[in-house]
Order: C-alpha cells, then structure tokens, then sequence
C-alpha cells in the first residue's frame, strides 16, 4: 500500500511540473507576441501618418499652379562696345621682279631686314644685255654714217639743181630769141625739173637717215635703261618679307605667274587691320572714329587705331561691310598676318532689347519665347535674335520693353497654360576681390 502511495504522489508531482513548464511556456509566447505587437504598432503608426501627408501634399499640389521664374525685358544701352575680329595687314606691300635677264650676280638682303628707300638689294649679271648694247651702238653708228652720206647726196643734189636752174634759164632766153631751136629748150627745162626731183629725193634720203639714227639712239638708250635695272632696289622704305633668290639664281624679267619674285617688301610702320562689321551695326561706323585694336599675344595691351575708310558696300554673301582701320606700329609690336580683335565704342539709334540667353528655344518654327500675359497665362512668341552675349542675346523683332519673359522653361510650360510667376533671384553683391558668392 505504501508503494502504491508513493507511485501515485510521483506521478501527480511529475503532472504538475509538467504543467507548470507549460504554463510558463505559454506566458513567454504571449509576452513575445506583445513586444511584436508593439514594435508593429510603433513602426506602423509614423509610416502611415507621413503617407496621410504625403497624399494630402499631392492632393494640394494637383490644385495649386506650377510656379514659373520670371524676368522683365530691358532694352540694351545705346553706348555699347561692338567687338569684330580682324585681320592685320601691311600699309603697303609689294612683289619685286627682275626686269632684266640674267644670273644674281649678289644678294645683299634676306627676310627681316630693314631696308631703306633705293638701297640695293641685288646685282643681275645679264651679258646678253651687254653684248645686245654693243650691237646697237654699232648699228646706230653706221645709221649716224649713213645720215651724213644722204647729206653729202642731198648737197650734191642742190648744187646740180642750181646749175640746172640757171642753165635753164639761159637756154629759154635764147630759144625765146630765136638763137636756139625750142628743142634745146625743153631740153634744158627737163633736165631741170629731173634735178628738182634728184633733191627731193635726196632731201627724203636725209629724212629717213635721221629717222633711223633717232630709232637707234631710242634703242640704245632703251637698253641702257634695261642695264641699270641689273641693279635691284627698294621702291620704298619697310622690311622684307619673302626672298627667293640666291647668288647664281636664274631670273628673267617680266611679272607673269610663272616666274618667281625675287623679295617682297612691305611697310609696316603703320598697319590695317580688315573687319567686317554686320548689318545691324553699319550706321555707328564712320571714317575717323577711334577704336582699339587687340592681340591675343599681348594680352591687356590696347593698340589705338582710327577707322579710315570702308567699302560702302555690303557684301552680298554675309551682309557685312569691310571696313579698314589703320594702327601706328612704331616698334613693329604687330606684324602683318596676325589675328587681331578690334573694339569700337558705338553708339545706337535704336537699341535692341535684352534677355536671358535661357529664356528662348529653338523650335521647329525658330527661336522662341514664353510671354506671361496677363499675369498668369503663357504665350508662345516667335522672336527674331540679334549679338549672342552668351548669358544675353539680344532681340530685333517680337518682343516689347516691360514684357515678362519664363527663364525656367520646361516641357511643361505650353500655350495657355496658367502659371505663378516668381521673380528671379538678383545676384549677390560681389565681395573684396570681385569675387561673387
């Protein structure tokens, strides 16, 4: 009875420590589902209250109107800087050719120099221009030989016409007496008309001799000129620019395309600069303004010019007018040949308007604009564009002072579409140093 006793007490303590592990179990399974209960509910709670305002937010936004940056358009100043590139060029420049044939017999100039006024600056060696002046003056010397001959003749001539003369008078004399037969005297008066003809001739002889002396002196002279041009020399002051010959270099004379220069020479003391300057801006140009001329290689150095002619005509091709402006170049700084920029202060009439370089686009029906009219609509403008400032361009046609342009244009902005406009932000003061933060 007792062991019947004692296995029943250890089964019923074993039940209840079962139960109790169980119970335990389960107090920690439902402890465990509260604390995930609530880490639900605290992360579930701020979600849902930002995605309200969120909803709430688009909800507001689908109602309000987009909100656009607005600029007025300003006219440009009537003073204003018109910068043109140009090209630099010689006052004067010029290819030198032989005029004589022959051999360089020296050279006494090469590229870069100096040259002045009628200095030397070749010898040609032309011994067939020599042999060709020995020829002539042999020739006029035989003319000069023949000329005194026809003299001699014409001398001759006159004396047998003088004796034919009086001879002839003395025989009519008699014939009209009727001591000669009248025969003898048109024979006599014959003989005399035969002389007058011997003159004539004669005199025409001398004539012709003359005329050929002077033909050969003309000849003569001629080739002595041709002889000092062996000497080659500067037609005027400046510096040589290109020089293709040498000692032993054959030259002919003449300037054909097909024979080479022998220098060329520029001035270079004062120099043109070429510019074209545009349609829009001809009226401000005049002969005698000031301007000044640039060069990258001297950068802050201001060359001072004056413009002293132009085409007054346009080029058909660019609707521009060439237009020269000379420098001084006193130390030779510029050359001929440099790349130059030229900046005139002009003053306009009438002066195009202004606006953002980012307030037009490029349509399939050109350049357009985004007009705010009255204060909330959008119209698109087509607009005709002048100078490219880069941050500004100018505007020619389609657009008035005072009129609100959109500088944030996006796919959105259309024709008609309401807006708010916000004024564009001004650009801060700049600080010390010119710096703009």
């Amino acid at each position: 009875m007792n062991n019947q006793r004692e296995t029943e007490s250890t089964e019923v303590a074993a039940s209840e420590r079962k139960n109790s592990r169980r119970r335990k179990i389960l107090a920690w399974a439902a402890a465990a589902v509260l604390v995930l209960a609530g880490m639900l509910a605290l992360g579930y709670w701020p979600r849902a209250a930002r995605a309200r305002k969120l909803a709430a937010a688009n909800q507001a936004n689908q109602h309000a109107l987009p909100a656009v940056t607005v600029v007025l358009v300003k006219e440009a100043p009537a003073d204003a800087e018109l910068e043109l590139p140009g090209n630099i060029q010689a006052l004067t420049e010029t290819a030198l050719f032989a005029r004589a044939d022959g051999y360089i017999k020296q050279r006494l100039a090469d590229i870069g120099d100096r040259v002045k006024s009628g200095q030397l600056l070749a010898e040609i060696e032309s011994p067939e221009l020599d042999q060709q002046i020995h020829e002539v003056r042999a020739a006029l010397q035989r003319a000069r030989s023949s000329l005194r001959q026809a003299e001699a003749s014409l001398s001759q001539a006159k004396a047998n016409l003088g004796l034919a003369e009086v001879t002839a008078q003395r025989w009519l004399k008699l014939a009209a007496k009727g001591v000669l037969s009248k025969q003898d005297g048109d024979e006599k008066q014959a003989a005399l008309d035969a002389r007058r003809a011997d003159a004539a001739a004669a005199e025409a002889a001398v004539q012709g001799a003359r005329e050929n002396v002077t033909a050969n002196e003309a000849t003569v002279q001629r080739l002595l000129e041709l002889q000092s041009f062996r000497q080659v020399r500067a037609p005027f002051a400046g510096v040589i620019t290109a020089r293709n010959i040498d000692m032993g270099s054959l030259v002919s004379a003449g300037s054909a395309s097909s024979l080479r220069e022998l220098f060329r020479l520029a001035q270079i003391h004062t120099l043109r600069v070429f510019v074209n300057v545009p349609q829009s801006e001809v009226a401000g140009i005049k002969p005698g303004m000031p301007c000044s001329v640039e060069v990258e290689e001297y950068r802050g150095e201001k060359f001072q010019g004056n413009v002293t002619r132009t085409a007054n005509s346009l080029e058909v091709s660019s609707r521009t007018l060439l237009t020269e402006v000379q420098v001084a170049n006193l130390r030779g700084t510029l050359l001929p040949g440099m790349y130059a920029t030229v900046r005139f202060q002009i003053r306009r009439a009438n002066p195009p308007l202004l606006i953002p370089s980012a307030a037009f686009r490029n349509t399939e029906k050109g350049p357009m604009v985004a007009v705010l009219q009255g204060g909330a609509s959008v119209h698109l403008q087509p607009v005709k564009l002048g100078r490219d400032y880069g941050a500004q361009i100018e505007v020619i046609e389609g657009l008035q002072a005072g009129q609100k342009l959109i500088t944030n244009w996006t796919d959105e902005v259309r024709e008609g579409l309401k807006v708010k406009p916000v004024a564009a932000a001004k650009p801060a003061a700049p600080r010390a140093g010119g710096q703009v933060k």
